[in-house]
């Protein structure tokens, strides 16, 4: 169980899970800037600069915050730069899973918990392609706002669906002009750690529910974390930010939820009518150039995500 979580809790984005997308989107800007970027979002910058969110996230986006760090702790800059690739190779993948999709002509997208995700306005949709976002009002609101402000317009006919995923999320997204009866592609990214086993079988379910055959949902999953192990580097990283003078806002791993009866997903997929299978995401990274070698739970592949594709049968 995650100590800093209830039933009923919300936030924005700059307090408890909302904080995460803003630094989802730090990790996208500083992969986006790179010579050789794995993907390129013009606009994670902007959402993360005006969050507000603390000075942390924004100091992901300085090259000289990362020297420093270098400096004082050679492993806690290897685990800054982890989480950057990660991310980077996380986005890419899921870019990837969206373009196949659409080119098999699905045209009804609905991401799940859509945080800062900008998919919406930065990919390429063929016409006719509608976006339904799914996540906290708040959330939803300082995104659109802040990308309207700056004159940024979808590439899709982007829908936002502002409801908690443990409400009764499928009515809502009916009412926003969803179809059931049409083909789908579902993204559940950056989501399942921060659902209990049980919340992460019913959104599954729903999800099925509300798929035709042809449809497609694709997922990261929730790691399973040698709790000392990371509590450990975490001691290592908060000294570090206390010696640069950085505030850490929030333990993201405190948001997430631990339990040891969280089902395998690819597996219940596979039992519950989709044909699906998995990329280990450390696999992925090697393959993608994004891998670093030598960091904490290197050697535990537990520790790391599965990145899973589905189709329903």
């Amino acid at each position: 169980m995650s100590s800093l979580r209830t039933h009923d809790d919300t936030w924005d984005i700059k307090t408890s899970v909302g904080t995460t997308a803003v630094m989802v989107a730090a990790a996208r800007a500083v992969e986006s800037e790179r010579p050789d970027a794995l993907i390129r979002d013009p606009y994670a910058k902007l959402l993360v600069t005006n969050a507000g969110a603390g000075v942390l996230w924004e100091a992901l986006l300085d090259p000289e915050v990362a020297a420093k760090v270098e400096k004082l702790d050679a492993e806690s800059a290897a685990h800054i730069e982890h989480i950057r690739g990660y991310q980077a190779v996380r986005t890419h993948f899921f870019d990837t899973y969206f373009k196949d999709a659409v080119a098999d002509g699905i045209r009804q997208v609905v991401i799940l918990a859509s945080g800062l995700d900008s998919r919406a306005y930065r990919l390429d949709w063929p016409a006719g392609t509608t976006v339904f976002e799914i996540d906290q009002p708040e959330v939803l609101a300082y995104k659109s706002t802040t990308l309207a402000e700056n004159g940024v317009t979808p590439s899709a006919d982007r829908r936002e669906v502002a409801i908690d995923l443990r409400q009764d999320w499928p009515t809502a997204l009916r009412a926003a002009g969803f179809d059931p009866l049409v083909r789908t592609a579902w993204l559940a990214e950056g989501l399942l750690m921060y659902l209990p086993a049980e919340a992460q079988d019913r959104l599954f379910t729903l999800v099925g529910e509300l798929s035709p055959a042809g449809s497609r949902v694709s997922a990261e999953t929730a790691p399973s974390h040698a709790d000392e192990r990371r509590q450990q580097m975490r001691e290592r990283f908060r000294k570090v930010a206390e010696e640069i003078g950085l505030e850490e806002t929030v333990d993201v791993g405190e948001l997430m939820y631990r339990d040891e009866h969280r089902a395998d997903v690819t597996a219940w997929l596979n039992d519950h009518g989709w044909r699906a299978h998995a990329q280990h995401s450390t696999d992925e990274m090697r393959r993608l150039g994004r891998w670093i070698e030598g960091i904490v739970l290197a050697d535990d592949k537990d520790a790391f995500s599965d990145f899973v594709i589905g189709e329903r049968l």
